[in-house]
């Protein structure tokens, strides 16, 4: 019998990424949202949905249970992925998460309380716990625009996220994914300080 999470989980301690030259990694991150882009944009929304709504739900599960998101009920939070091109508005109701699309934001006339807007790589980031949305924030690399009192509440949501929670193979993905990143920038800044 197969134990998937012990392969998943040799499967990312194997670091052949991470041996290349900085180089090349350096150029694979730059290059990654334009490889990603175009197919993820083609990705229809119910697609999208599909697999976001029940993830999210999954890792704010208790936090749902506990009405820690009552504050989102008819309010709408605007995420956006800058360097992929991806859009995506949440809400709550009826003690669930509820996402829409463009086409039904704008059909209801309906205009998002608070957006969320960072590049993949700073959301993979705050993700693994290597970055703090506080730090991306004031480096304005997470931009967090409209109702200030909602997107501090959305904020200490994100910060409450237990990783952990996350299904093995996507919490090694993320893990391995923002260490990959941090890894890399940390290399790149010592490269600069030296140089």
């Amino acid at each position: 019998m197969f134990d998937l999470s012990s392969i998943s989980q040799t499967a990312f301690n194997i670091n052949p990424i991470e041996k290349l030259p900085l180089k090349i990694r350096t150029r694979m991150i730059e290059v990654m949202p334009k490889i990603l882009r175009p197919s993820l944009r083609l990705l229809p929304f119910i697609a999208q949905k599909s697999v976001l709504l029940p993830a999210l739900s999954s890792v704010f599960r208790e936090a749902i249970e506990d009405g820690d998101f009552e504050f989102l009920q008819d309010r709408w939070l605007k995420i956006a992925i800058i360097d992929l091109e991806l859009t995506w508005w949440l809400s709550f109701d009826e003690n669930k998460l509820v996402m829409a699309s463009k086409d039904e934001m704008t059909k209801n006339n309906i205009i998002e309380d608070v957006s969320f807007s960072a590049t993949g790589d700073d959301l993979v980031l705050i993700a693994g716990r290597k970055q703090d949305p506080d730090t991306l924030f004031f480096q304005r690399r997470l931009k967090i625009e409209g109702d200030t009192e909602l997107g501090l509440e959305v904020k200490n949501l994100i910060d409450a996220i237990d990783i952990d929670q996350l299904p093995s193979l996507v919490h090694s993905l993320v893990d391995y994914s923002a260490n990959f990143l941090q890894n890399t920038r940390d290399e790149q800044a010592l490269q600069q300080d030296q140089g």
